[in-house]
Order: structure tokens, then sequence, then C-alpha cells
């Protein structure tokens, strides 16, 4: 994961070396060794997706080792934040690349999303706002804010590369065919995780086809969370949203 997280490089100047930026580096003794394996290559940026220790704790260390780093984040509770984000209006150039932060609250109000583009290849890493077939606890947002995340991400185009900030697959998995058991798509997706064991990354086109909290709309999902005297149709997907999480959380 690490390497994978590094590996987002462009040659600024090819006689001298590569530009890097590293995602999340919570363990940043790795991220230091690759960097050694590569010494053509310069980290000059962190993106932090969010302030929990498990994203955003590797950030002093890393910076006490690799002075002068920039640090992104959504508030000044992001360790060693340099440069807070708090609109989506400004997208950040690294080389060829274009970086497009999403406020993607829920999870924390200040969590991050960065959607990455390299020409026709795209990629966004989604921290703990968007698991691979599942989504983060709503820790200090509501549905509504966890909604309004999620949308951004479920639009952005099918073919982009999800890099998530953990691998829960199998059991998002079994716990997302408790609400759809005849989503042939998830059967599959569970037995392939099984296999393969890390499972980074997903795609959008396929986080819309396996996730229940991209599917609030869809009838199946709308019928597994529906109460007594109740109708599915008349549920909003806010609410939907809401019931699957609760679900999940007590699962």
């Amino acid at each position: 994961m690490i390497q994978k997280t590094v590996c987002h490089t462009v040659d600024l100047i090819p006689s001298l070396y590569y530009i890097a930026a590293v995602v999340d580096p919570v363990e940043p003794d790795n991220v230091l060794r690759v960097l050694e394996e590569h010494a053509d290559y310069k980290l000059t940026t962190v993106l932090t997706t969010h302030h929990h220790w498990d994203h955003a704790g590797g950030n002093d260390k890393l910076l006490k080792k690799q002075p002068g780093l920039t640090v992104y984040g959504g508030s000044d509770q992001v360790q060693a934040v340099t440069h807070v984000i708090t609109t989506e209006d400004t997208t950040l150039s690294f080389g060829s690349l274009t970086i497009q932060p999403y406020l993607t609250r829920g999870h924390t109000m200040e969590h991050i999303c960065y959607y990455i583009q390299d020409g026709d290849n795209k990629v966004v890493f989604t921290g703990d706002c968007l698991f691979s077939s599942g989504c983060g606890r709503f820790f200090e947002g509501t549905p509504t804010d966890m909604d309004g995340a999620l949308t951004k991400l479920k639009t952005l185009p099918g073919s982009t590369k999800v890099y998530f900030g953990h691998e829960y697959t199998v059991a998002n998995c079994r716990f997302a065919l408790t609400v759809e058991p005849q989503n042939a798509d998830l059967q599959q997706k569970l037995a392939w995780a099984h296999r393969v064991g890390c499972t980074t990354p997903s795609s959008i086109e396929n986080e819309n086809l396996t996730n229940p909290f991209l599917r609030v709309h869809e009838p199946t999902v709308r019928q597994a969370v529906v109460q007594r005297g109740e109708t599915a149709s008349a549920l909003t997907d806010i609410e939907v949203l809401g019931r699957v999480r609760q679900m999940k959380d007590n699962s």
C-alpha cells in the first residue's frame, strides 16, 4: 500500500529527479525505505485524508526526516498540516497530474478524498469515506453528510480506480450480502476477495454494483431496511443510508 501511494510521480526534470507524493503515510519508515530504493524520486507532498491517528499519525515523523514537505489536510487537527483545504474550488497541480480535493464529510467533518487525473488515468484516494463494498462509520457527521460525500464519489467515471484506507473487503461483502443476498456481482466479489487477499484498488464501476451504501436507490436495498407499516418507495435515500449504516454497526 505504501509503495502504491508513492508511485504517483511525474517526470519534472528528467536529468535530475522525479517528484513524488504520498497519501496518509502512517508508516513513514516504509515510505522512507522505498525512497532510499528509488534515489531518483524526491518526496515533496503529503496528502492527508483526515486527522485520525491511523491516517495522519506518521506525518510528524516523516517531516522530521524529510523537512520542508507540503502537508495538505482538511483542518488544523491534521498532524503537521501546512496547507488546510476548506474548499473544492482550487485544484492542486503536481507535474502533469491534476489533484481535485473533495470535501467528504461524514466519517469526520474535515475528511478529504483526492481525485487524481493524468490524461485518461483516473484514481481516487478515499481514506475512511469509501471502502471496497462499504463505507466508514459516521463518527462526526450525519447520514446527510455522508450521502453528500458518497454522491460525489459514485458519480466519478466508472473506470476510476479506488484506493481505500483499510482492507475490509471480505467483511464488507459478507454484510452487503445480508442486504442484497441475490446480488451476483457481490457473490463473485466475495469469492474473488477470499482468493486474492489484498483487493486494492477497486473501481467506481464495481462499487456501484456491489456497495450497499452507494445503492440506496435500489429497490433491493430499500426493501432490506423497510419497517412495519412503511413502503420502501416512501423512504428517502438518506433514511435508507442511515439504516444500512446502523445495520452494519450492529452486525
